[in-house]
């Protein structure tokens, strides 16, 4: 055989199984949405979720003057050990 006869079988070879690997996708695919109309024939709606209302926060929340006085003094302690 000669070159150019190796080089277009080569490429008809290529063009074949670029062909088939695109046909095997565009099947699998068209199945993946076949079976999911199919599941969505069966499938039993589920119920639907109320979310929760939103939590408000309220004063009794917020911390007492002496832990705000305690976390201020250990940002000071901390940065002084920092430099």
């Amino acid at each position: 055989m000669t070159p150019s006869e190796l080089l277009l079988e080569g490429v008809e070879l290529m063009l074949f199984g670029m062909g088939f690997v695109f046909l095997f996708l565009i099947l699998l695919v068209l199945m993946i949405r076949v079976m999911s109309w199919v599941i969505g024939l069966f499938a039993v709606p589920a119920p639907a979720v109320q979310a929760a209302p939103p939590v408000v926060r309220q004063a009794a929340d917020e911390p007492s003057a002496e832990v705000l006085a305690a976390i201020q003094s250990a940002i000071h302690q901390h940065r002084a050990r920092r430099g």
